[in-house]
């Protein structure tokens, strides 16, 4: 018989991984890719191999990621050149290590390497944990569960581990007695996995408080094209003034008109999206009077996503959100922490990191800003303050409006605590703490303006929350050890 080409197990490698990377997001390519890819490298040269898998990999995050990452040209290219890079270095751990480790223990080495590149990237990349393989798992609730321990590197270690045990198989032709009890290893240890999920899910706090929210989005047409894009990125002209101010107060009007109706419908949280709603500077405590009074009339809580315009100044927008109690008080005002790298960044005020908690009738409230979310360990400041329920103003666009729901989702099992996301386009939607979803509205389809949702208000507390990344760092710690013990070896 034909001996299949290694050539062969690249291109499918490079097919299922542009299926999982970027808006791909297609599960079971995710445990696919690396396998062939796995395969491809242990059965060429080294330098040669690697390369090669550089390159496919380069080409399917050219593919994956375009219309997800907000750059172009060659600034694009940059990035998910770096990208290509970061992924290869996990098959350059294996393709060197494992082989002079030898044994079972060798599938260790790929799994190992995976968590501590997807661990570094999240923590020093500007774009968080965007790119990280846990997030292709967002339709298996049971195995999200993990992430209230591990965070999302137990996935990953789950999916680098399952390819490194397939090659391992596969480099003993798949000869059961020789395999047997590596394969039943993790077989076992993925079984648990899932059954303790199975088990949090089922075992969940199920007759708890809830309460009626209420996400509203504002109307389409209030500015004309590209005006809007022209006024967030500081495009205001002194003679423009007067005319933006008319349509802001149309804006206004218009979302509190909503919130009033919303409220006297039996909402008792209503949350507007990110820098849906914009006012000048030395407008803003004459507009905050006017919802106050609605909140202290309506008997209702108000989370106002926020852009504060400063025509004149070099950064010249506040993305904020004020939450407003059923007093008219001003419980808190946060400016959003986290700038998505490039004209965002460039314009905009940054706050300082500490997520807004506030202490309620209906529990803690806490609050995060759509880009916010995208860094577990910031976020991880809601499961410590033991939120009852996360308030996430937000705004995407439509390529990534289905992956940035979902990975939100994983900050409410992470952190315990329900969510409601309120979008400016996107997907507005709300989860309990276990990451199932209660409602979800598509902004992108005509008319679609209010979601609604009946949220618990529970905290239900995560191994997460209080051990943080010691999953990841015992990885690292373990990679190390595997590399000196090798090193040991060979001298």
């Amino acid at each position: 018989m034909r001996q299949i080409t290694p050539f062969v197990w690249l291109a499918i490698g490079g097919v299922f991984a542009t299926l999982c990377l970027g808006k791909g997001a297609v599960p079971f390519a995710a445990w696919l890719a690396p396998i062939f890819l796995l395969r491809f490298a242990r059965t060429t040269p080294p330098f040669a191999g690697l390369l090669l898998i550089w390159l496919v990999l380069l080409l399917a995050a050219s593919a994956s990621n375009r219309g997800v990452i907000p750059l172009s040209g060659f600034t694009y290219f940059g990035v998910v050149l770096i990208i290509a890079i970061a992924l290869t270095l996990s098959y350059a751990a294996d393709r060197l290590l494992a082989a002079q480790f030898g044994g079972f223990a060798s599938t260790l080495i790929f799994p190992l390497a995976c968590v501590a590149v997807d661990f570094i990237n999240t923590r020093t990349s500007p774009f968080g944990s965007w790119g990280s393989i846990a997030y292709t798992q967002h339709d298996n609730l049971p195995l999200m569960q993990i992430v209230s321990v591990t965070g999302i590197f137990g996935i990953a270690f789950l999916i680098a581990w399952f390819a490194s045990v397939v090659n391992w198989a596969w480099q003993h032709d798949f000869a059961w007695h020789a395999i047997r009890g590596g394969v039943l290893l993790y077989a076992g240890v993925f079984s648990l996995v899932m059954l303790a999920g199975a088990t949090r899910l089922a075992l969940g706090a199920s007759e708890v408080k809830s309460i009626r929210t209420a996400a509203i989005s504002g109307p389409e047409g209030m500015f004309h094209p590209g005006d809007e894009a022209r006024i967030l990125h500081g495009g205001v002209r002194d003679e423009e003034v007067a005319q933006f101010r008319k349509a802001f107060g149309r804006l206004q009007d218009w979302f509190l008109e909503n919130t009033r109706r919303e409220a006297s419908a039996g909402a008792r949280i209503v949350v507007w999206p990110e820098v849906n709603l914009l006012v000048f500077k030395e407008d803003e405590p004459m507009f905050l009077e006017r919802a106050q009074r609605l909140t202290a009339e309506e008997r209702v809580y108000l989370l106002i996503g926020l852009g504060t315009v400063c025509p004149g100044v070099p950064r010249s927008l506040e993305n904020k959100a004020v939450l407003l109690n059923p007093s008219g008080e001003i419980e808190f005002s946060y400016l959003k922490s986290r700038l998505v790298p490039g004209a965002e960044a460039r314009v905009t005020v940054a706050g300082n990191g500490r997520l807004p908690i506030s202490h309620t009738q209906y529990g803690r409230i806490a609050v995060a800003i759509c880009y916010d979310m995208d860094f577990p360990q910031l976020m991880r400041q809601v499961g410590q303050a033991e939120a009852d329920v996360l308030l996430t103003p937000a705004n995407d666009w439509e390529v990534i409006k289905d992956l940035h729901f979902r990975m939100a989702i994983f900050r409410a099992i992470e952190n315990g605590t329900s969510m409601v996301r309120a979008t400016k386009s996107g997907l507005s939607g709300a989860v309990d703490a276990f990451g199932h979803t209660l409602a979800l509205t598509d902004h992108f389809l005509p008319g679609a303006r209010i979601m609604i949702a009946q949220v618990p208000l529970t905290h239900v507390s995560t191994v997460y929350t209080r051990v943080g990344d010691l999953f990841a760092w015992s990885c690292i710690a373990s990679f190390m050890i595997m590399i000196a013990v090798i090193l040991r070896v060979v001298r």
